[in-house]
């Protein structure tokens, strides 16, 4: 639909974008079901063999610490992401070339160096700049891991914004639109029904990424699972039920993620 058109009232396919409480139930219910998850995983671990069995409460806590750094990343990176793509489309030359750096130097760099700088170097750079924060192994994973996947965000909103044909914002302009109104209330909703499949991807790529936490001893998954290989000397079923515990959190994320997927689209149509 171009910015001229004016949707005629009852005219099927045409719906409105979600609205607040309907993103509010959405969080509810994807919430409720990783609960349910959760205390699946718990019993059904339980009545496994040993060393799986006695060690299932331990999994199951693992999990819930990579989820949580995986939500709390990705919602800081699609903070940056946002930012660092609108610096990317702005008209402002230090703005763009600032984006250009910061995406060309994460997207250059391991993931895994930038957790263990985040863990090792930055605080003695926070020190020798006398600045008072302090990170624990925690923050450390999830300020690594949503800058790079910021910096993967910001590209796929970048593309979006210029995805959406240039003649809308002139057309905006032209109606006595400033800059910024234009991009929120034009471009911006376009681009969200593109960029929203690919930011899924980044999402659940982002869970499987946070594996790479365990390097500085954070007990998620691969690293909960690998103490209990290492002291059972079990690695083929160890292994089996990280694989089986990750397949079920992607699972579950991808399929709430789908359905907000389906109803952007469906709200732009």
């Amino acid at each position: 639909m171009t910015l001229g058109d004016t949707p005629a009232p009852g005219t099927p396919g045409k719906r409105r974008p979600p609205s607040g409480l309907t993103l509010v139930g959405w969080v509810v219910g994807a919430a409720a079901a990783f609960y349910l998850l959760f205390v699946l995983i718990t019993l059904v671990l339980r009545r496994m063999p040993n060393p799986i069995g006695e060690n299932a409460d331990l999994f199951a806590s693992a999990a819930r610490t990579t989820l949580f750094l995986t939500l709390a990343s990705g919602a800081a990176g699609l903070v940056v992401g946002v930012l660092v793509g609108l610096a990317r489309t702005s008209g402002f030359a230090p703005l763009r070339w600032f984006g250009g750096l910061y995406v060309w130097l994460i997207r250059g760099t391991p993931l895994l160096l930038q957790i263990l700088f985040a863990y090792n170097a930055l605080p003695l750079i926070f020190q020798a700049l006398h600045i008072p924060v302090q990170l624990d192994d925690f923050w450390s994973a999830v300020l690594a891991l949503s800058l790079n996947v910021g910096a993967y965000n910001a590209e796929v909103i970048r593309a979006g914004i210029q995805a959406v044909p240039r003649g809308q914002s002139e057309a905006a302009r032209s109606l006595g639109l400033s800059g910024a109104q234009t991009m929120q209330s034009i471009v911006l909703p376009q681009a969200l029904r593109i960029v929203v499949p690919p930011l899924v991807n980044n999402l659940v790529a982002l869970l499987k990424d946070s594996s790479l936490a365990s390097v500085i001893g954070i007990l998620e998954l691969v690293n909960q699972g690998g103490r209990v290989a290492s002291s059972s000397f079990q690695f083929v079923p160890v292994y089996v039920t990280l694989a089986a515990v990750y397949l079920a959190l992607t699972t579950v994320l991808t399929l709430f993620t789908d359905v907000l997927e389906k109803r952007v689209q469906v709200a732009g149509r």
